[in-house]
């Protein structure tokens, strides 16, 4: 049986919210918080991590997604 996709990316600890529903990345020292989200314009949602996986903010990835 062929390995699953998510296999290769087990250690979750990259993660804001591990075992959550956000992409987002754990903010540190050098990765901050520090960035607006490109569609909202809310200051302090993104990372650099972040925003180079062209993320955008969770409340604004739900509402894309059909959440609220």
């Amino acid at each position: 049986m062929g390995r699953h996709y998510d296999d290769c990316y087990d250690d979750r600890s990259m993660f804001a919210e591990p075992g959550g529903r956000s992409a987002l990345r754990r903010s540190s020292r050098n990765n901050p918080r520090n960035l607006p989200c490109p569609t909202c314009g809310e200051p302090n949602q993104l990372t650099p991590a972040d925003r180079r996986r062209g993320y955008q903010c969770d409340a604004c990835a739900n509402r894309a997604e059909g959440g609220y």
